[in-house]
């Protein structure tokens, strides 16, 4: 994967960067954290301007935040139940859960979106909540942008010094991305085997 994101950020520069942070908000299992690291290791070397680099790679993440939240309103809160009884295990959820989430939101959904920005996986599905109790698209475009922002900002940061350090700092960057994904599949896979529906 680091090759395929390398190889697409040397061809396709800027607009590499953006459709990159674009995709990894579509289909969660691409890292940011490789995608800005390694941007950032282009600042270092001299490919790429630190904020051109952030804004674009803000444009991508908001963008892609913003099909999950279309597909969350079009889907709807009503028809979530059935889905839920029937595969709520994969979920390690109940309905129960989901209403409380949906109460949560409710009240909170501005300051949720915003601090989901900094958690893997969660930062890409919160969208779909936000969607779902029909947020303000502004709103949410205004928060998600905002959290981004910073969180790319800090990627890119720790990337352009990585790079300004270490010569080869590419090598290093893949590995341990890869490790935490594999971290997180391991907990994902923890809580679907010990997971009970309440009551039992």
């Amino acid at each position: 994967m680091t090759d395929f994101i390398l190889d697409l950020i040397q061809s396709w520069g800027y607009w590499g960067i953006g459709f990159l942070m674009f995709l990894e908000n579509v289909f969660p299992p691409i890292p940011s954290e490789v995608i800005m690291s390694l941007g950032g290791v282009g600042v270092a070397q001299g490919r790429f301007d630190f904020w051109t680099l952030v804004t674009v790679a803000v444009i991508g993440t908001t963008i892609g935040n913003w099909v999950w939240y279309g597909i969350g309103r079009w889907f709807g809160y009503a028809r979530l139940k059935p889905l839920i009884d029937r595969y709520g295990r994969w979920l390690t959820m109940d309905w129960d859960d989901v209403e409380k989430l949906h109460d949560f939101f409710l009240r909170h959904g501005s300051g949720i979106v915003f601090f989901c920005r900094f958690l893997p996986i969660a930062r890409t599905m919160v969208s779909l909540p936000a969607g779902m109790v029909q947020m303000s698209q502004i709103k949410f475009i205004i928060w998600t942008a905002a959290g981004s922002a910073i969180w790319i900002t800090a990627l890119a940061g720790a990337g352009n010094w990585f790079g300004q350090q270490f010569a080869q700092a590419e090598r290093f960057i893949g590995p341990v991305a890869v490790l935490s994904i594999g971290i997180l599949v391991a907990v994902y896979i923890y809580r679907v085997a010990t997971w009970k529906p309440k009551g039992q």
